[in-house]
């Protein structure tokens, strides 16, 4: 079964750590990404831009409305994510509970549901 594995931090504190603490920090996640891989566990992932590049859409009425920045005012933003492969959510717990801003932020994991495709008319 598919998992993905959303990883939420605080951006401010993360923006005050010093050089050497991301550096470490970074090097840590690329021997996360590593044995994710080597275990065959790895589906995707990526770290994504500052939520202030983000931008969120809403139809109401037949409008688009757009806004920019994050839905909702948080003190955790959505900064990244793996999408792993795991037998069964304990082995996704495991996994989730290796990445390196468990430590600081916190890790949502959400099955992926397996919808069929539609049937051709």
């Amino acid at each position: 079964m598919q998992y993905m594995l959303l990883i939420y931090g605080d951006e401010q504190a993360w923006n005050k750590l010093s050089p050497e603490e991301i550096n470490q920090t970074m090097q840590a996640y690329h021997r996360f990404t590593n044995e994710l891989v080597a275990a065959g566990a790895m589906r995707g992932g990526s770290e994504l831009a500052p939520v202030a590049t983000a931008t969120t859409v809403r139809v109401r009425q037949g409008k688009t409305m757009t806004t920019d920045g994050p839905f909702a005012e948080t003190r955790e933003q959505l900064g990244g994510y793996y999408l792993i492969e795991a037998a069964n959510l304990d082995e996704a717990i495991e996994w989730a509970a290796k990445i390196p801003s468990a430590l600081f932020g916190s890790i949502e994991i959400r099955p992926q549901v397996d919808n069929p495709p539609p049937a051709k008319a």
